[in-house]
């Protein structure tokens, strides 16, 4: 149970910050996917609000991290504030941002994973890696624990648990598990029933590209690779100091949905029962990265700023053992989390 059961769908992330202000004063402070708009712009003004003592913006676009990096400057002049680039669909870019990170700080109290894509159309990352399962989960993956040194760091003199990874989901996680027999999508390959996607698919979300390529499936197999990728963490670092937490922010009108078509941004629009503003979409992310009772429970995903469960699917233990076996292969490296 979170600390403040009061706390739900309209909640503001601006609120939270304040609740929790304590968690946030002197933190070093990451948030990946800053751009205008966005959770992540919001997600960083909340923070910079109760003065970290050190807040990175991560983007990989310079011109839109530099325009949210100028409204905190402007809101709040005294916040130490540094910008890395990063994209996520690129290992290279990846280790470089890891290492410029490392140069900028030799500890990190909260990295949050906000950075997401949904593409309709099928395309690749250059190691030639489904563009979504390789920018929402495997980018996260090699980023996280590129910078597990400094999380760790971390851990070893924060209250137990006060330092945390932070990856943001989809409540659409429930249409996908993790296809391992054919995690590219493919096709041509005989997929088992238990990696199968949900069916039937209705309308929008189930039209196909011609060459089979389904967005919405593909999102959803990296939203349940972001979940048992934490659930994962959640079996090995809490010996360290740190624990680790994932969540649906909510529906939010931002660029994520950019490549939509009218047909199918329709579609969401029917079975969103609520949009949330990105001041209320942020207020999750907040809960997660700084209240102290979360460190109390066993909760692995929230919604609305309270613990619910995700899907089967997404908290297997078996499929979180595999993911990270595929995910250490698809980035050449192997990563050990017990010390």
């Amino acid at each position: 149970m979170t600390s403040r059961t009061d706390f739900g769908q309209q909640t503001l992330g601006s609120e939270v910050a304040k609740v929790f202000a304590d968690q946030i004063r002197g933190k070093t402070v990451l948030i990946t996917g800053v751009s205008p708009k966005g959770i992540g712009s919001s997600t960083a003004l909340n923070f910079a609000s109760q003065t970290p003592g050190l807040l990175i913006l991560a983007s990989r676009t310079r011109a839109r991290v530099e325009e949210v990096a100028s409204q905190i400057k402007e809101a709040y002049p005294t916040v130490k504030l540094e910008i890395v680039l990063l994209d996520l669909g690129s290992q290279k870019s990846i280790r470089q941002a890891a290492a410029e990170v490392s140069r900028l700080t030799d500890k990190l109290d909260i990295l949050v994973n906000n950075a997401g894509i949904c593409v309709v159309t099928r395309q690749k990352t250059p190691e030639g890696i489904e563009q979504q399962f390789g920018t929402n989960h495997i980018g996260p993956f090699l980023f996280t624990n590129l910078l597990l040194p400094l999380l760790r760091k971390a851990g070893k003199t924060n209250p137990p648990g006060a330092t945390r990874i932070i990856s943001l989901t989809s409540a659409g996680h429930r249409l996908s598990p993790i296809r391992f027999s054919d995690y590219n999508f493919e096709g041509g390959k005989e997929v088992p029933p238990e990696e199968d996607h949900f069916k039937p698919l209705a309308g929008a979300f189930a039209k196909c590209t011609e060459d089979g390529y389904n967005g919405i499936v593909t999102y959803a197999q990296s939203k349940t690779a972001n979940i048992l990728f934490t659930f994962y963490l959640q079996k090995y670092l809490p010996s360290q100091g740190i624990a680790a937490y994932t969540l649906h922010p909510g529906s939010i009108l931002t660029d994520l949905s950019r490549d939509q078509d009218e047909e199918l941004a329709a579609q969401f629009y029917k079975v969103a029962p609520y949009w949330k503003s990105p001041d209320e979409g942020s207020s999750t992310t907040l809960v997660a990265a700084l209240d102290p009772a979360l460190n109390d429970t066993k909760g692995l995903y929230l919604v609305d700023c309270q613990f619910t469960e995700p899907h089967h699917h997404a908290k297997d233990p078996v499929a979180a053992e595999r993911l990270w076996r595929l995910s250490e292969e698809l980035v050449g490296e192997k990563f050990a989390l017990t010390v």
